[in-house]
């Protein structure tokens, strides 16, 4: 097996991952609010964005880098802050926007690159310190206690979480977007409603403590 790993312990780790997925939580939100007011594109991009920001967090945890973020009270506030102000501006962007006008299908978001949200999703996932502290505590449950293969076991979950989650994000901004298509002569107030979302999201965030 890879780095010593048995299959029991990737199926109780993948088992723990999904849970922790599908569990109501900030990127659910986002990724959910994102998709029904901007579309298939928006929800997924943001939602694959997340994902992908959790091998940022594998990689923190595995370099000690998310260890030294939980003893250092500025390093917490600053990344705290930076994400809590990007969540934030992501809001403030979302409550400027015209939404669909005459009640027409093509929305403006629309034609804004895949790659727009993926940026965003990923800004927003990588720059959350809750994030990386939850790895940190998450990721050693499932290693081999002395195990020589420590740091790879942690990186083969990290990227077993991500994976997952791009599946499970991608699944979700797909049906998201699906329903916003229904919804589209009120995606003025779903753009509203997604900006006060990311808002309270980045306030909350901004608040919390370790």
């Amino acid at each position: 097996m890879l780095f010593d790993l048995a299959w029991a312990q990737i199926c109780a780790f993948l088992l723990a991952a999904l849970l922790v997925t599908i569990a109501p939580g900030p990127d659910n939100l986002a990724v959910l609010s994102l998709g029904i007011a901007r579309g298939r594109r928006a929800g997924i991009g943001f939602g694959l964005g997340c994902a992908l920001g959790c091998f940022t967090h594998t990689l923190w945890a595995s370099l000690g880098i998310s260890a030294a973020l939980a003893a250092s009270e500025t390093a917490f506030m600053l990344l705290k802050l930076a994400g809590a102000a990007w969540l934030c501006w992501l809001g403030w962007q979302a409550l400027q926007s015209p939404g669909a006008r005459f009640g027409a299908v093509a929305r403006s978001s629309e034609a804004r690159p895949f790659s727009v949200y993926l940026r965003r999703g990923f800004v927003a996932n990588a720059l959350n310190p809750k994030v990386a502290l939850f790895f940190l505590a998450f990721l050693p449950q499932f290693v081999s206690a002395g195990s020589p293969y420590a740091t790879g076991q942690s990186v083969v979950f990290g990227v077993l979480f991500a994976l997952q989650t791009v599946i499970v994000f991608g699944l979700l901004g797909w049906f998201a977007g699906a329903i916003g298509v229904f919804l589209v002569a009120y995606s003025r107030r779903l753009d509203q409603a997604t900006g006060a979302l990311f808002i309270a999201l980045g306030c909350r965030l901004a608040m919390e403590s370790r």
